[in-house]
Parts: C-alpha cells; structure tokens; sequence
C-alpha cells in the first residue's frame, strides 16, 4: 500500500459496527478527526480524536484513550489502559483511567478523576503531531515498511476484527444523520441509524440502515442489505445489487438493478436503467 497523505480522508464503518443506545459500538479503534461532532457516546479498543472534537456521551476505551485539546465529552471517560488528555479538555463526567494518565494544562473534569499509575501534568503532544512525528522518525531510519504498516492500520485496518472506525475531520455524526464531505465505506452486518451524507457511499451485505442515502457520486448497496429510506444521487450510479432492498424512493444518473434486489418507492433515473442477471453473467436494458 502506498503511502498515504491523509489517513483521515473518508468515512469507514466497518463490519460488524452498531448503535446501541445511543452508542457506536466497535470491536476495533475509533479514530475521529478534528473539529467533527459526535452526539453519542463511543465504546471500542482505542479511542483517537482530534482537535476541538465534541462527543454527546460516554468514551469507553479498552485500550488507550487520546483526546486532543480544546476536545468536550458530554459523559464518563473509562479507559483500559493509558490516556491522554491535550489543554483544556472539559469532561462532564468522571474519568476512571486503569493505567497512566498524561494531562495538559486547564483540563476540566467536573465528577473528579482516578487513575492507576503515574500521573503526569503537561501539555501532551496533540495526536496528528505525535502521528507526524512517530511517521517521520520510522522514515528517518529506513522503516519504510513499518510507516506503511502504520498508515494500513490507521487508514484501512488489516484482518476485519482490526479495522477502525474512520470518522472524517469535520464531520457530523448522529442518531438523525451522518453528515461528510469525504467518500463514505460502510462494511458488512451493521447496524446504523440516521441519514447518511457523503461524496459517493459503498455499503456492504447484510447491512439495516435506518435512514436514507445521498451522495454526489456513485452509491452501491451489498448483497442483503435494506436501506430503510431514500436514495440520491446528484450525477452518479446507483447499484443495487442481488437481495438488497430499498423501502424509499430512488434517484441518480443511471441505475444497476440486480436480480433479486427489491426496490419499494418511485425510481427516477435521468440516464439509463439496466436490469442486470447475475446467474447468465450479462446486462439487458
């Protein structure tokens, strides 16, 4: 994989990521980006955000939790292992931290805080540096392989089980709508709520989304999934592949209809429309 610039240019769901209750809930690490807001709480195995980021619930962390300055979390804060907090972070609630705790200047905690291991009052370095840092050092010394190594991790994860959550900087995410100016990946068997706004959107199978899908570019729809909404494209291609189903209406360039794939509402297709038949390998019009 070549070397990216931007290991936080998309949004990235991936398998197996649900909302529980208010919570977006991962077996892998949440990395979110500056200036995004996040309205509910997140659980996962570590919790990476950027500057000024805002999230509406609780942070649980399995492993390290590092929250850049001027970041606000409407909850608790309970990490498994270290965390690390940049200046004048403000948490609603309590922060319970199993291993060390590095804390910058005028950092917030209104219920108090309790950790384990050392504690140590300065200003951490803010994460994009310490990435920039950490990235530059494994180039220095010829670690190409391992910068990459970093990078697949931050960006693309490796085994399924590993990929992160990847949440845009900027970005709006809630129960109501999802909102990015990037491309947006969604995995397989997740289950998310509210509408989804991207450059172009890739679901995957075996997907329930409850909310409707709009993006300027092309959007494709996985084997199983059900799209409880609309979808809309301002010039790009919809394709709805075998099993799938759409219970709103549908609108874009040009449509790909698979065998099998349902679509309940109104279809407006100002291009063509293509039955496509899996099982003979071959489109008719």
């Amino acid at each position: 994989m070549p070397l990216r610039s931007d290991p936080l240019d998309k949004l990235a769901i991936p398998d197996g990521t649900t909302v529980e209750e208010h919570d977006l809930v991962t077996d892998g690490d949440v990395f979110v980006g500056a200036r995004s807001t996040v309205e509910f709480g997140v659980r996962g195995r570590n919790v990476i955000a950027g500057e000024g980021v805002t999230f509406g619930g609780d942070i649980e962390a399995e492993g390290d939790c590092r929250i850049d300055m001027w970041s606000d979390i409407a909850g608790n804060v309970l990490v498994g292992q270290d965390a690390y907090l940049g200046e004048r972070v403000h948490i609603e609630g309590q922060l319970i931290v199993s291993g060390d705790l590095d804390i910058g200047d005028d950092v917030n905690i209104e219920n108090g805080f309790e950790a384990n291991g050392w504690i140590v009052i300065r200003n951490p370095v803010p994460t994009i540096v310490f990435l920039f840092i950490y990235l530059s050092q494994l180039l220095r010394l010829g670690e190409e392989e391992a910068a990459e190594s970093v990078l697949t991790e931050l960006a693309d994860g490796g085994e399924p089980e590993d990929e992160p959550v990847v949440i845009p900087r900027n970005a709006h995410v809630s129960d109501d709508a999802w909102r990015v100016s990037t491309p947006a990946t969604i995995g397989n068997e997740c289950r998310l709520h509210g509408n989804i706004r991207a450059e172009s959107i890739e679901v995957g199978d075996d997907n329930n989304i409850f909310g409707s899908l709009r993006g300027r570019g092309d959007i494709s729809i996985g084997k199983g999934t059900q799209i409880h909404g609309d979808v809309t494209t301002r010039r790009g291609t919809v394709s709805v592949t075998e099993g799938s189903r759409i219970l709103g209406d549908v609108a874009c360039e040009d449509l790909l209809l698979h065998d099998g794939a349902v679509i309940d509402g109104s279809i407006r297709a100002r291009g063509e429309i293509t039955q496509v038949r899996d099982t003979e390998d071959e489109a008719t019009e």
